[in-house]
């Protein structure tokens, strides 16, 4: 990443370092005083102190989303803040800036008919040659964790062997958002596929040394680019590859492998539903076993009650905005 330009660079270089002895992590923090940096840069802000009006503007001026423009204003309202702390300025000029609103983000919701396409187009992609069909085994294990376990794309990446457990079909997850540990059964078709392709890397891999669970062909560990690859190649042999589409404040999601996590959630909700249950009452299991460090984020998955009612409403949404 670039040099702080601005007149105030020197500051900000102080302000991570202190950040950094603070136990924090940098990397947002320092993408968002870049990109605070530039628009003072931009606006030829040269010295002198600046004020509200400034900031008003300046969130005003910011091409982005509006959460992107929120994570900005926090980044330099702490700067402020340090800088208040220092004796430099007298009162925050931040303090008193509001958020911006946030856009309401409908996600792609796969039905679970899409979701049975998507994995055997998966199967139809497998290469013969050994090293590729172990590879593209593993890539198919990955996303079949993504659609019938709702996990995140860093999760099955980093499971080791020991981590599945076979006698009790469950998968054990150490420690990844929220720093918390989960064990999840996993279904009885999910357990065969991870058996048959143990088996068959215990048949292709001579000398095994890797303690991951997913390897490529060459025991290396599988990337997060190559199951994103291939998770919006499938999307398109399945036909329903679409754009983003952002229409008044409402933000409707394109698919990527996020997106299985948010189906897994919502249609889970719809079977307690179909069975005569509570939605309401399955949250605080759905959120452990989605390793959600509160229920209710996981009560959002409400708003979206199926696949069918979300293109209904983007649907709808085309439809007004073209009639204005």
């Amino acid at each position: 990443m670039k040099r702080f330009e601005s007149f105030l660079a020197p500051l900000m270089n102080e302000f991570l370092i202190y950040r950094e002895s603070q136990g924090y992590i940098l990397k947002n923090y320092k993408a968002s005083l870049q990109r605070f940096d530039d628009y003072l840069v931009q606006n030829e802000k040269n010295s002198g102190v600046l004020d509200s009006a400034f900031f008003l503007e300046m969130r005003t001026n910011l091409k982005m989303e509006p959460s992107s423009v929120n994570i900005i204003l926090s980044a330099v309202r702490n700067f402020f803040q340090f800088l208040v702390r220092r004796g430099l300025y007298q009162n925050n000029p931040l303090r008193d800036i509001p958020p911006v609103r946030n856009h309401t983000v409908v996600p792609y919701i796969f039905t679970p008919e899409q979701t049975d396409h998507f994995l055997g187009a998966m199967c139809r992609r497998f290469h013969k040659t050994k090293g590729h069909f172990l590879t593209d085994f593993a890539v198919y294990i990955a996303l079949l964790l993504l659609a019938r376990c709702g996990m995140r794309i860093s999760e099955p990446l980093k499971l080791l062997r020991h981590h599945y457990r076979s006698d009790d079909r469950t998968i054990y997850i150490e420690k990844t958002k929220f720093s918390k540990d989960r064990l999840l059964p996993i279904p009885q078709s999910v357990a065969t596929e991870i058996e048959n392709y143990l088996s068959v890397r215990r048949s292709l891999m001579r000398n095994d040394q890797s303690e991951l669970l997913l390897v490529k062909g060459n025991q290396r560990p599988l990337s997060d680019w190559k199951v994103r690859r291939m998770f919006h190649v499938l999307v398109s042999d399945i036909g329903i590859e679409q754009p983003r589409r952002v229409i008044g404040n409402v933000n409707f999601s394109a698919p990527t492998p996020h997106s299985f996590r948010h189906s897994f959630a919502v249609n889970s909700l719809l079977k307690v539903k179909e069975r005569g249950g509570s939605p309401q009452h399955a949250l605080p299991i759905l959120a452990t076993y989605m390793g959600h460090s509160e229920y209710i984020w996981t009560s959002m998955y409400l708003k979206v009650t199926d696949a069918i009612s979300r293109k209904n409403l983007v649907d709808f949404s085309l439809w007004r905005s073209v009639k204005k």
